[in-house]
């Protein structure tokens, strides 16, 4: 596995260790951005009372924030490739601060929304580069351990950030949850000027346009398994309350959720131990869990029992899936081809709540663990049919490198 793409990977990494602290602040970057992005969800009615809307207008919240994410995070990566990692991190956190500040304070609806989508648009910028960046701090052959530590604020944000937030805001009222979070993210920038080591920005003659990444093998493959990927994922995530209460499991959601978080974050630490040299293995495991667990949901959904050791298998399956997904991008194509994932990923949850609707209006909950065994069908043969590039089977970041610089000697220079 290589350092970023698009920077040369530092010399004697093999003696180096994980520089943790650093690491860890990335992670809290993460765990702002989607604790910022889901918080809504569980504050909803409260902030529709207050703001003067009624809950399906204020729900709008967390769609406007998924749109400032998929229409920015192309062209902001180009635009800022030239500026230093830290700084571009730290602009990016500092945009979370005064997002969440003007929806603490704000009793405008337009106003509000208006801070979501600048939140989002925060959050194209950081999740673009936050991989990267990760990357060039870390010792070559521990990158893909480097990036499940700061992918680890995606399972902990949502098994604990989310509940603990919504409670906060139950109990003080939910603008003290975004005074906090704003506090949070003012800490994680002292945080990250501190322990964050810094790097430059792509010079110009070395960059990959977006539209010539496409070119690079592996880089399609990748896109195309994030896609469908996040859209199974999403469809069953976003409507597992109806799919409950349809098993008569209503009452349990937030604790089928725990079991979620908890298994996720067993995900996690398999994939960081093994991901820099099992990629594909752990990828291909990945689906397998997911799957077996849809078709348990689909046929045995009866047993609460079974319902658990399904949603037990998913989180095995799906905690590392970030990691894995974001690793397979920037083997294949660097910076320009996270930006591409990060858009898809957030078109994939903006599709998948849609979809998810319909499914829900015209063949009711059970259709959610079968549309995720569809979809999860292409998915599969995808990543076993890109063995040589996208989901290699070994030697990722020597394929990654050969053809970036294939890419580089037959086109110009980005400017």
């Amino acid at each position: 596995m290589s350092t970023d793409s698009t920077h040369p990977p530092a010399k004697s990494t093999e003696g180096r260790t994980l520089p943790v602290a650093a690491l860890l602040a990335l992670a809290t970057a993460v765990f702002i951005t989607v604790v910022t992005e889901t918080l809504p969800a569980g504050l909803l009615p409260a902030m529709s009372e207050d703001v003067g809307v009624d809950e399906s207008a204020m729900g709008q919240v967390v769609t406007v924030y998924a749109i400032g994410t998929a229409l920015t995070a192309i062209p902001l990566t180009a635009a800022t490739a030239g500026w230093r990692r830290r700084r571009l991190l730290v602009t990016a956190v500092a945009g979370f601060a005064l997002a969440n500040t003007v929806t603490a304070f704000s009793a405008d609806y337009v106003l509000t929304m208006t801070a979501r989508l600048v939140a989002g648009v925060a959050a194209g910028l950081a999740w673009a580069m936050l991989v990267g960046y990760a990357r060039r701090m870390s010792p070559e052959h521990l990158q893909g351990k480097a990036i499940a530590i700061v992918m680890a604020g995606i399972p902990i944000a949502l098994s604990l950030g989310v509940p603990a937030g919504t409670f906060v805001g139950g109990f003080l009222g939910w603008r003290v949850t975004f005074a906090i979070m704003t506090g949070l993210a003012l800490v994680a920038i002292g945080w990250i000027l501190v322990a964050a080591p810094d790097f430059p920005g792509e010079k110009s003659r070395h960059r990959t346009s977006v539209l010539r990444a496409l070119t690079i093998p592996g880089v399609v493959p990748v896109l195309a398994v994030t896609l469908l990927y996040v859209l199974a994922h999403t469809i069953l995530y976003t409507y597992i309350a109806a799919f409950l209460e349809g098993v008569d499991m209503g009452d349990l959601v937030g604790l089928v959720l725990l079991v979620f978080g908890a298994t996720s974050m067993i995900s996690i630490w398999v994939v960081g131990s093994f991901i820099d040299r099992g990629l594909r293995t752990l990828t291909v495991a990945g689906i397998v869990l997911i799957g077996a667990a849809a078709v348990v949901l689909a046929v045995l959904a009866q047993s609460p029992v079974m319902v658990y050791a399904a949603v037990g298998l998913w989180g095995l399956g799906w905690g590392g899936v970030p990691t894995l997904l974001q690793t397979a991008a920037a083997d294949a194509g660097g910076d320009p081809a996270q930006a591409m994932l990060v858009t898809l990923w957030n078109v994939a949850m903006a599709g998948g709540g849609v979809v998810g609707g319909v499914l829900l209006g015209v063949l009711g909950f059970g259709a959610f663990p079968w549309s995720v065994i569809l979809l999860l069908v292409p998915v599969l043969l995808i990543v076993l049919a890109a063995r040589a590039h996208g989901f290699p089977a070994k030697n990722a970041g020597v394929h990654a490198s050969a053809a970036m610089s294939t890419v580089r000697r037959v086109s110009p220079p980005a400017e």
